[in-house]
């Protein structure tokens, strides 16, 4: 068991593909952090295996800000610590419906519950009309692919070093970052096929690299494209940047907390 780095930002999206929220602390459960893509538009344009709506055909999503209108319930499951004194600490219940209650500030500074129509109306603007959207919503977080996804800042460091630019970490839509005490991009790939623990107890198993899109090309404030950092990744990293995990120990993280490699 050895200290490879710390916690260096918690990050969750409340709405696929909208902006995200920086956290002091989350519950880190086997669907992946509590509160994280319990919302997504579909579009009946989009394929029946990945049926979401993304800022790749609406990047005016990435200026949206979802917020949870009641922040003590969405911080972390309604039973944690009466089922984590349970041994060997229980899985807890995710709230009900209206505990997770999420109102969504538009570009032009508008207020508006997530389910309401004029909502969709405007993340419908600029589309073609084979784009026809609805709500969903899910107790568990609607990741692309893995409950959890996990970036060394180092890596965007890298990037941003290969392209003579600063890189934004943001731009990586990551859970975690990391801070890795190696201090060389890319060396979060290392952990594939071994274990983090992140603070005392929360415990990760490392599937694979993470394969990026154009997703990583649009400013995380503006939606303005940077194609030459796809470019980047795709000719000298294989297309893949930061790691994708699966949630082994259930627990609390917080920001600084100490990551360590268990085997």
């Amino acid at each position: 068991m050895s200290v490879v780095g710390r916690v260096d930002g918690l990050w969750r999206y409340p709405v696929k593909s909208m902006c995200g929220e920086e956290l002091e602390e989350a519950f880190v459960g086997f669907s992946g952090i509590y509160g994280d893509r319990v919302f997504a538009f579909l579009s009946s344009a989009s394929s029946k295996g990945f049926p979401y709506l993304t800022a790749r055909e609406q990047k005016e999503m990435l200026r949206y800000r979802p917020r949870f209108r009641d922040v003590k319930s969405a911080a972390q499951p309604v039973n944690l610590t009466e089922a984590m004194s349970i041994e060997p600490g229980v899985t807890p219940l995710y709230a009900d419906p209206s505990g997770v209650v999420v109102d969504v500030e538009t570009p032009k500074g508008d207020v508006l519950s997530i389910d309401d129509l004029a909502l969709i109306r405007m993340l419908s603007e600029g589309m073609g009309s084979e784009h026809e959207l609805t709500l969903r919503r899910s107790e568990r977080a609607m990741t692309d692919c893995r409950p959890i996804s996990l970036f060394a800042v180092q890596t965007a460091q890298a990037l941003g070093n290969e392209l003579g630019v600063a890189v934004d970490k943001r731009r990586f839509r990551a859970n975690i970052y990391l801070d890795l005490e190696s201090g060389t991009g890319f060396a979060e790939d290392g952990f594939v096929g071994q274990v983090l623990r992140i603070g005392s107890k929360t415990t990760i198993s490392i599937l694979e690299r993470d394969p990026r899109c154009k997703m990583i090309t649009l400013d995380p404030d503006t939606g303005a494209s940077t194609p030459q950092l796809l470019r980047a990744v795709a000719q000298s990293h294989e297309g893949k940047a930061g790691v994708y995990g699966a949630v082994l120990v259930e627990g609390t993280v917080r920001n600084g907390d100490v990551v360590e490699l268990l085997n």
